[in-house]
């Protein structure tokens, strides 16, 4: 074995969405770090569809953003085809989603990360993690070579014993044509972590050249887009040429396809044991289960700009090649449709979330974190934001400082954390709009609003910007009050009308106290839409602010690590079990797992009092 003669302070293995936001954030606030990566040409791959963003997931993005993340400047800078959703709703779901240019995402996050100062980059495999008396010390790859650190946060995606399956044949990959990690799950395995297999798949890839668009629905970008990003310059904005995406459907032959097939299909004859995403199913099973739907959506996405590749989203499929041929053809638009890559689904070991802290670190191992689909996740959205927490706690470890916890009324990100580690998952976990109870406070228009404090807490955001941002938040609150206080011609005020959803004329004098002169999201134009958005749902507003902090009294009730569930009298006997399984932090947590009754809750309630008690009458003696 050779020890290699530099230490880190932070090992980040896999350079997938979670590992590069773990990477990128942890050498941004001054620890050595090292990302090890099986192939160096595969840093910020998109496995899947080229696409950032999504309802629920875009917002996701933004709060990366916020927290010094790469993943929105990269979609900015390598976007082709940009569409906030949700519109004709209301802003609380409003969300943004891109399609990207796949070969340029990969290459801009690699630029992104090589300038990054403290990073270094590997090519090599992790084999081992390094554990002296429980708390993790290096990482040993297949070279031999022990890198030793105080922290390593694992980010290893779809790699871990990767099975890829197209029809009745399958063999091992991390991605199709990519070797999978062998060596790690046994490692973790022998370390007393429980290991656990879930799916996930990706369908057939077209060209473009064979596709008959007049058969088809355009979906034209957004024109003009909105950026991911708080920090890309809007006069350069987009960078890249705009492209089209195109819609179809599947349809009653396509179906007879599938359904003639399923004794091929891995899925329905038993080779597939494992779950697959509930909210991203495959083409079979959208068939088998929806049998009612004569058509399910097709959203053709190009792939980028110097290839004619798209992406068939909607047909995930592992049925074997000549009838993925078949299905394809079947589809409108698609009759001569040549495929350059077939779909497959892949199984891959997880580490169940439940056996996590909610800073990501893990119970068993001081010093080791997991983050992204190693967690059970799906997206690329998902990982990031579980990469970027990972990353900053790992730093706030080493310095002996309290984990960064978003609550579930500050960030998606907290909601996505919280839900894993206290509920764990059954399938792959996506993040919605609809699992955020106080989703109208976590809109993608006040993400700065919600999380600035937290990246200037921790040097995570450029002094000339915040200064931009505090200019834009003490305007705001101007601005409210005078739309609170200018009285129409009706006599009401502009707030009055804002609530009502009229329309009101300002004259440019109005306006010249509130104007920022800005290049980027802290504008005059955001801030006129933030106030209206603010005075508009003002009530719910406060309705949601007053739920989460009546919530707060039993969120900050912190619970004794120590505690011994099974001999608290009044508990259910899968309160015990469950209870001390997760271990919870606080009482609000605790009134969050699965099988922990109100009950349950209160009776801890009145076991804390006791021991509170207690406590202050051993101190009185």
């Amino acid at each position: 074995m050779h020890t290699y003669t530099e230490d880190f302070d932070i090992i980040v293995i896999g350079a997938g969405h979670a590992g590069a936001e773990a990477a990128n954030v942890a050498s941004k606030m001054g620890m050595k770090t090292l990302l090890l990566t099986m192939s160096l040409d595969t840093i910020g791959q998109m496995s899947c569809n080229p696409a950032i963003g999504g309802v629920a997931k875009g917002q996701i993005v933004r709060e990366v953003d916020i927290l010094g993340g790469l993943m929105a400047k990269v979609t900015d800078e390598t976007g082709i085809h940009f569409k906030m959703l949700n519109t004709s709703k209301g802003e609380a779901v409003w969300s943004p989603r891109a399609q990207c240019d796949r070969t340029l995402y990969r290459l801009t996050l690699k630029k992104y990360l090589e300038q990054q100062k403290n990073l270094t980059i590997k090519q090599e495999e992790a084999k081992r993690i390094v554990v002296e008396n429980n708390k993790v010390a290096g990482v040993l790859t297949n070279h031999n070579n022990l890198y030793k650190a105080k922290c390593v946060v694992v980010c290893t995606g779809t790699f871990l014993n990767g099975l890829i399956h197209i029809g009745l044949k399958s063999f091992p990959a991390g991605r199709y044509a990519e070797f999978p990690a062998t060596g790690l799950s046994d490692s973790l395995k022998e370390l007393g972590f429980e290991v656990k297999r879930l799916k996930t798949g990706t369908p057939p890839r077209i060209d473009g050249k064979t596709i008959d668009y007049s058969k088809l629905e355009v979906q034209p970008s957004d024109n003009p887009p909105i950026p991911f990003s708080h920090f890309t310059a809007l006069s350069k904005f987009p960078y890249q040429k705009l492209l089209d995406c195109y819609i179809t459907y599947t349809n009653k032959e396509t179906h007879k396809i599938i359904l003639d097939n399923l004794d091929r299909s891995p899925l329905y004859t038993g080779i597939i044991k494992s779950i697959g995403p509930r909210y991203c199913p495959s083409i079979e099973d959208k068939v088998v289960k929806f049998k009612d739907r004569e058509r399910h959506q097709i959203f053709l996405e190009p792939e980028g700009l110097y290839t004619n590749e798209f992406y068939c989203n909607g047909i995930s499929s592992s049925l074997p090649e000549d009838v993925q041929e078949k299905i394809v053809h079947s589809i409108k638009g698609l009759e001569n449709a040549k495929i350059t890559r077939y779909g497959y689904a892949i199984e891959y070991d997880f580490c169940p979330p439940t056996q996590l802290w909610p800073s990501l670190e893990t119970k068993l191992i001081e010093g080791l974190f997991f983050a992204g689909q190693i967690n059970g996740t799906t997206g690329y959205e998902e990982a990031a934001g579980q990469g970027i927490i990972a990353g900053i706690n790992a730093v706030l470890k080493i310095r002996g400082e309290e984990p960064l916890v978003l609550g579930r009324d500050e960030a998606y990100i907290g909601v996505l954390i919280d839900d894993l580690v206290t509920k764990g998952v059954m399938d792959p976990y996506r993040m919605f709009t609809s699992r955020a109870e106080y989703r109208l406070l976590l809109r993608t228009d006040n993400t700065d609003l919600r999380l600035m404090d937290y990246a200037k807490k921790y040097n995570l955001v450029e002094e000339s910007f915040y200064q931009l941002f505090l200019e834009y938040k003490n305007k705001l609150e101007q601005l409210k009050k005078f739309f609170e206080t200018k009285k129409t011609q009706t006599g009401e005020t502009i707030a009055d009308l804002i609530k009502q959803s009229k329309e009101f004329y300002l004259e440019e004098t109005d306006l010249e106290p509130y104007k920022i002169n800005s290049d980027y999201y802290w504008n005059t134009q955001n801030l006129i839409n933030e106030a209206k958005i603010q005075i508009k749902y003002s009530g719910y507003i406060e309705k949601q602010i007053h739920q989460a902090q009546q919530i707060k009294k039993l969120e900050n009730k912190k619970i004794p690590e120590d505690i011994d569930y099974e001999k608290i009298p009044g508990l259910l006997k899968e309160a015990k079990i469950k209870l001390s399984q997760i271990k919870p932090k606080t009482i609000g947590q605790a009134s969050r797992i699965s099988g922990v009754t109100p009950a349950d809750v209160s009776v801890l309630l009145v076991h804390l009092k006791k021991l509170s008690d207690k406590e202050q009458q051993n101190i009185q003696k």
